[in-house]
């Protein structure tokens, strides 16, 4: 495992329409008709154009365990049904989790610009979605406010507790920008780090920060390995904890989904994951006027980045800035990857005799 004192491990650059095509591939490969794998793709090298590669593609070999065991469904699609004027149910079948997203926040986004003017859609016996952001900007894409709501396997203890119980279960939502500002995306953990980053780490073979996470004795340590054996850290104490609970609340308890500890990891191919969303799409001028909504946005956007700096600080961002940043830089110069996570994926590849994504 490296420290920070030891060089970081050279990087091959990969083209993102490559690399989305590489994931579809292999995806179509092992079952997955070409719609469903294409859509998982963009969902998993947006992650990684965005400049989070816990959630990027390095998921794939996670997926295809599933697939090939039968814990996850390639072949299933998703059934939406109608609850209310405003309110939808789907049922995922256990199909992949951006594949169930997609389509509830689909359906969600039509009820809201209907005369409701709101969309909410629950969905049942999901898998991981990846990236909450990808989710959240299906719905600004398209003009409207969004809530996005999932759980997650157990990875977080209560506060005060040492047991892995609650998921680190994204916190996302999002609103159009005006026309001089950068829309509004928020996407964050409740606890100090994602767990996909402790993954990542340790197959860079990489330490963590310190106070990220417990190893199973309830030690702080920055091994992954430990880590992972252990439990994540919430952030802010009882508050990162009492998120964790209420995106149970939300995403499990209120669509049928698993709940309290019993989600089955992204990482497990035993079993299905049943992991539950809840979707919430609205449209900008219930309240005020299109126009004044985006004029809105446009002065909480200058106020924001344009506040005085603290020192040793270059920029103030607003939320998803710098995301959006990072995916500027990276169309032009690809995604880096190191020659282990390539070394993996191309085991997937040979497994079903795709393409390497790079020799």
């Amino acid at each position: 495992m490296t420290d920070s004192t030891e060089p970081a491990a050279p990087k091959i650059h990969i083209a993102a329409s490559r690399a989305h095509d590489f994931v579809a591939a292999v995806l179509a490969a092992n079952g997955v008709p070409a719609d469903h794998a294409s859509t998982v793709a963009s969902c998993l090298v947006e992650a990684d154009l965005r400049g989070h590669e816990s959630h990027g593609i390095n998921r794939l070999p996670s997926y295809v365990a599933r697939l090939r065991s039968g814990a996850m469904s390639g072949a299933a699609s998703p059934a939406v049904a109608p609850v209310t004027p405003c309110v939808g149910r789907v049922d995922a079948a256990n199909c992949l989790g951006a594949v169930a997203a997609r389509a509830a926040m689909a359906a969600a986004v039509d009820m809201a610009k209907g005369p409701a003017g709101i969309g909410l859609v629950g969905v049942r016996a999901s898998n991981h979605f990846g990236m909450a952001a990808w989710v959240v900007q299906q719905a600004v894409d398209a003009g409207l406010l969004c809530l996005v709501f999932t759980n997650s396997s157990p990875a977080l203890p209560p506060w005060g507790a040492r047991d892995r119980l609650l998921g680190v279960s994204p916190i996302a939502c999002g609103a159009p920008a005006g026309p001089r500002g950068r829309p509004f995306v928020l996407d964050m953990a409740p606890s100090v780090a994602a767990r996909g980053k402790v993954y990542r780490a340790e197959r860079r073979g990489e330490a963590i920060p310190e106070g990220w996470a417990l190893d199973r004795d309830g030690a702080p340590t920055t091994d992954p390995a430990r880590a992972l054996e252990g439990v994540m850290l919430p952030v802010g104490g009882p508050k990162g904890s009492a998120l964790a609970i209420m995106m149970d609340v939300f995403a499990g308890v209120l669509t049928g989904s698993a709940f309290a500890g019993h989600v089955a990891s992204p990482y497990d191919a035993s079993r299905p994951a049943d992991v539950g969303h809840f979707f919430v799409a609205l449209r900008p001028d219930l309240f005020v006027s299109a126009n004044e909504f985006r004029d809105r946005m446009d002065y909480l956007y200058q106020r924001v980045v344009g506040a005085e700096k603290m020192q040793g600080v270059d920029r103030v961002y607003f939320p998803g800035e710098i995301e959006l940043v990072t995916k500027e830089e990276r169309e032009r110069t690809g995604i880096p990857y190191v020659e282990a996570e390539i070394a993996a994926l191309n085991e997937e590849a040979r497994h079903v005799g795709v393409e390497p994504i790079s020799e």
